[in-house]
């Protein structure tokens, strides 16, 4: 089927499956087009919780799938093609209790110890934060979750991106060590996990100070898992919905170089936009879904296969949803 039927028929199989799609901002345009909302990873799991439409069709990563899961037990969540984010990848709840054991053998307690974990992470290892008094954040409010975590004067575990760990810390006044990285922990406020996102981390100052050199008054804008001494040169560290809406507010004549990824950038604005690297920073995962995966997907539903539906033990969901609801709680 070439694209244009391809999209009849996926338009036509979501109507008569009662089936809702949803986009993460770094889909593909093609997928990206057929969503019935879009968002960043947070803004799609809340509203796809509350859809009433008896199927979820998620097209992103699998952590985002998971969230939904556990914020909506009952709902049925597939995903055209469980892509797994590799940051998320990073950290399961083995590598979690390894840290958890170095900062022991470091003089800190466990009981010492409050993690917060980037909503970037799976559900179980949602649950072992929420078992560990923990919370979740996002790259919007991860610096609130740290000031309220901070109350507790215990030693504050970010799991798994350093980056952002690093960058609020900074923003924050505080320090802050890579646990494993041969620094005292205990002299330190963030003890970051050492995971990172490889789309992110495609940005340098030499990106910026090129920019700079070529186009006088360019603005630089990043999103905070960038490397800290790139967020520290930027004019603006934000989100994705964050950026979004500061790069929309700009007027068309002023230029602005992002770094971010490439197919939320190239949506932006069609002038005076440029991408803050020499490569192009697309998101391996995020790119992996096609039409076909989705048309496949929603064939699987109508045949009752039902192939890469979302699944979580209710202990898992359980724990997950307690560290998901201290973060709403603030």
């Amino acid at each position: 089927m070439n694209e244009i039927v391809l999209k009849d028929e996926i338009i036509k199989l979501k109507k008569a499956l009662h089936v809702s799609i949803v986009a993460h901002f770094y889909q593909k345009d093609e997928v990206f087009e057929l969503a019935d909302f879009v968002g960043d990873s947070l803004q799609l799991a809340q509203w796809a919780a509350k859809d009433e439409n008896p199927y979820l069709l998620f097209c992103g990563v699998g952590f985002m799938g998971q969230s939904v899961k556990i914020l909506a037990p009952n709902k049925r969540v597939f995903m055209p093609k469980i892509a797994c984010c590799a940051m998320a990848r990073m950290i399961d709840v083995g590598y979690f209790d390894q840290n958890i054991e170095i900062l022991k053998a470091a003089g800190i307690k466990e009981e010492d110890i409050l993690p917060v974990t980037y909503i970037n992470s799976s559900a179980e290892v949602k649950a072992r934060v929420g078992m560990m008094g923990g919370y979740v954040c996002t790259s919007s409010n991860a610096k609130k979750i740290i000031i309220e975590a901070r109350k507790s004067n215990k030693k504050i575990l970010f799991v798994p991106d350093r980056c952002l760990g690093q960058n609020i810390a900074i923003e924050m006044g505080l320090t802050s060590c890579v646990v494993g990285d041969g620094s005292d922990p205990k002299l330190s406020d963030i003890l970051c996990y050492n995971g990172f996102c490889s789309v992110h981390q495609l940005f340098d100052v030499e990106d910026i100070a090129f920019y700079r050199a070529k186009y006088p008054g360019i603005l630089i804008v990043t999103h905070p898992e960038c490397k800290p001494e790139v967020c520290a040169l930027s004019d603006f560290v934000g989100s994705t919905s964050q950026i979004i809406d500061f790069v929309q507010k700009l007027p068309k004549e002023q230029k602005v170089a992002i770094g971010t990824e490439y197919n939320m950038v190239k949506r932006l604005r069609n002038e005076n936009t440029y991408i803050l690297s020499s490569t192009k920073p697309e998101c391996p995962t995020m790119n992996e879904t096609s039409l076909q995966d989705v048309y496949n997907a929603l064939k699987s539903i109508q045949e009752e296969r039902f192939e890469n539906e979302i699944t979580i033990s209710e202990e898992t969901r359980k724990w997950a949803f307690v560290a998901l609801s201290r973060m709403f709680e603030l």
